[in-house]
């Protein structure tokens, strides 16, 4: 897959899908502006290989073959411009919401005080069946014409949950050391390429680190990120922290300098002293010159965003014009907050701005 540039969309939750999962018109009209905005590969927003793998209201889905043409619209949409798009796929584990799915939380571990509710141990054969579930979305996905397929194994969702010691407590092949918790994520790229073929691009996002008490280390990350290389990985999105994590989560508050961009770059060189396939960095990346900087210093060879691009769909354009400011994005999380309540992620600073200035005229 060649992309035109070095910039990523990174996978968020736009809370535009249909209950059922399915991609609506105003999810393609915001995907097909994120690919007119410049920017390169866009990943999707995380998509549900299960209906109890599911996180959240309004998720994409990709659990059944009749979501198959809503996602071939949102493809096409994107192939009009010569931008790229892949469908990140996930499965919650302990944190799918019972009160959307109707069941109780598979987990690696059933772990209590991560959220509301007790989970379900997986037993061999609940993994096994998820491992298919991921490839059986793997070959949706090629139906659709994806470019590629991330697998969402960080944040503390479920494959990230196998990873870290603060989720895993099993004491079965898939607990205990690094080898055995990576486990299921070699087990899902195997079940993938058996639907898709060595030569369709799969990537993986994973936690550089958890951010938690007895939770995934840089070291054992990095070690894991060497077995799916080993296994056939085409590229690895570094980010890092669960929503456990506090302040040291996924998307975190004040980025007020440069100083505090790209806060997963010091783990991102562990990283590249030990794989030799393309990094992908996320984490608070604002400014033109840090995104150059990462790549021209070999920290990563690619630049992934999300929040900048929800105020800004046309950052990449920007820049390419010449105007190197750095991206609006203030980073308060507001943006999340319509999402919530249904109308689907904006930036809410942004659209005050415009009412403001329809209604003043300055």
């Amino acid at each position: 897959m060649t992309i035109k540039n070095r910039f990523v969309r990174s996978a968020t939750w736009e809370g535009m899908a249909g209950d059922d999962g399915s991609c609506t018109p105003r999810l393609i009209d915001l995907i097909a502006m994120l690919a007119k905005g410049g920017v390169g590969l866009i990943i999707s927003s995380y998509a549900y290989i299960t209906e109890r793998g599911k996180a959240a209201p309004w998720q994409l889905g990709i659990y059944k073959d009749q979501l198959i043409p809503g996602l071939r619209e949102m493809t096409d949409a994107v192939h009009k411009t010569d931008a790229k798009i892949i469908i990140q796929i996930a499965h919650a584990g302990i944190y799918a919401d019972p009160n959307i799915t109707g069941q109780v939380p598979l987990a690696a571990s059933a772990v209590t005080g991560f959220t509301a509710y007790s989970p379900q141990e997986m037993a061999t054969d609940d993994i096994q069946e998820v491992v298919e579930a991921f490839g059986l979305a793997a070959e949706r996905a090629v139906k659709a014409g994806f470019d590629g397929i991330q697998i969402h194994a960080a944040h503390g969702y479920l494959l990230s949950q196998f990873l870290s010691p603060a989720f895993n407590h099993r004491q079965d092949s898939y607990g205990g050391n690094i080898e055995n918790r990576a486990k299921i994520l070699l087990e899902v790229l195997d079940s993938i390429r058996s639907k898709v073929g060595t030569k369709f691009p799969v990537l993986i996002k994973v936690n550089c680190r958890d951010f938690l008490d007895n939770g995934l280390s840089l070291e054992d990350s990095v070690t894991a990120a060497s077995m799916l290389e080993a296994g056939g990985i085409d590229a690895i999105e570094i980010s890092g922290g669960t929503l456990a994590s506090g302040e040291l989560g996924p998307s975190r508050m004040k980025v007020f300098s440069e100083e505090d961009e790209a806060y997963f770059k010091d783990e991102a060189l562990a990283f590249k002293k030990s794989v030799d396939v393309p990094l992908i960095l996320v984490g608070g990346i604002r400014s033109f010159h840090v995104a150059q900087q990462i790549v021209n210093d070999n920290i990563a060879d690619y630049i992934s965003m999300c929040r900048p691009f929800i105020r800004e769909p046309a950052l990449i354009n920007r820049w390419e014009s010449g105007d190197h400011e750095k991206a609006t994005c203030l980073s308060d999380l507001k943006c999340f907050g319509p999402a919530l309540s249904g109308e689907g992620i904006y930036c809410v600073v942004e659209r005050a701005l415009r009412e403001k200035k329809a209604r003043t005229g300055k």
